[in-house]
């Protein structure tokens, strides 16, 4: 399946594609165009559009675009929904104090955009770093802390 964003991703359009991969479709192909473009892609590719404005799979309240496709694929994990806390947090500044770990993760994934060529480089990088992310708060879940 296609999945559709904007370009310049930085810690909730990457942290979207590795749930997705993760999650809901391991085969997933994403595409980042510049905003003006991604209805248009969308409808051309088949693809699905996600953290843009208006999209189903996009910020809603106080939610960001991770948490509306956790709603929409009713992953039940503990840990996805821990990990949720953290990318808010990292992604929406009202959210700060929702996880300490918010603040790192936007520091993090800014930097790994300004080191990568491009969208697809970056998501490559920052993939260890939610898969390190989740062990984590899988780990301190089944600790029970």
């Amino acid at each position: 399946m296609k999945w559709v964003t904007r370009a310049g991703a930085k810690v909730d359009r990457i942290a979207c594609p590795w749930l997705i991969v993760r999650f809901v479709d391991p085969k997933a192909e994403f595409l980042f165009v510049p905003e003006d473009q991604v209805e248009e892609v969308a409808k051309r590719e088949g693809a699905t559009p996600f953290d843009t404005k208006g999209a189903r799979l996009g910020h809603h309240g106080d939610k960001c675009s991770f948490d509306a496709i956790v709603k929409e694929y009713a992953l039940e994990d503990p840990a996805v929904h821990a990990l949720a806390e953290v990318v808010r947090a990292a992604d929406i500044r009202g959210a700060r104090s929702a996880a300490a770990e918010g603040a790192g993760l936007e520091l993090i994934a800014d930097g790994f955009r300004r080191i990568s060529k491009d969208d697809y480089e970056n998501m490559g990088r920052q993939f260890w770093v939610y898969d390190a992310l989740y062990a984590a708060v899988k780990a301190r879940l089944e600790k029970g802390a």
